[in-house]
């Protein structure tokens, strides 16, 4: 199950719920936007014994974004063969879909921070949807969650001309 939230700090988050485990679950939140080329936003994988985050994952809007992929599942709700998968440009989140007989979808989220710095590490947790309106919902809310008329821009440093 999907839910797009506000954190106490009222910012606007989605965060999936594997139907099988509710304490396993995927966040994303805290984004923003430096240009109108991107936006950023923070990905938390969460389940028992696990709390794992990376800061800075990156949607391009010219990049096959995650968006267009959950679409892509959530139309193929009678099921598929195999995996099919899906990665941001810089490979700090991914994620992988596969069909479950009964009319659900396993999605294995694997999230990694810059893997050229010293000590990095990934992790992966699953959640499974139900392959109808649960998935076509989490598909809704993330597209309406990376929307850039949506994206917070921070403040500038730097004064506007004139002042």
């Amino acid at each position: 199950m999907t839910s797009p939230d506000s954190h106490l700090d009222d910012k606007p988050s989605v965060t999936v719920r594997c139907q099988d485990n509710s304490s396993v679950s995927v966040a994303f939140c805290d984004r923003f936007s430096l240009d109108q080329d991107s936006v950023h936003y923070a990905v938390e994988a969460r389940a028992p014994g696990l709390i794992a985050r990376v800061n800075e994952v990156v949607a391009w809007i010219w990049d096959n974004d995650l968006t267009t992929f959950l679409d892509a599942l959530a139309a193929d709700y009678r099921g598929w063969a195999g995996e099919r998968t899906w990665h941001t440009m810089d490979r700090d989140l991914a994620v992988s879909a596969v069909f479950r007989s009964g009319g659900y979808i396993g999605l294995t989220w694997t999230i990694r921070p810059w893997r050229s710095v010293a000590g990095d590490w990934s992790t992966s947790v699953t959640t499974w949807l139900e392959a109808g309106e649960q998935m076509s919902s989490f598909a809704s809310d993330i597209r309406h969650f990376l929307a850039a008329e949506h994206v917070v821009h921070p403040p500038m440093d730097v004064p506007p001309p004139g002042r």
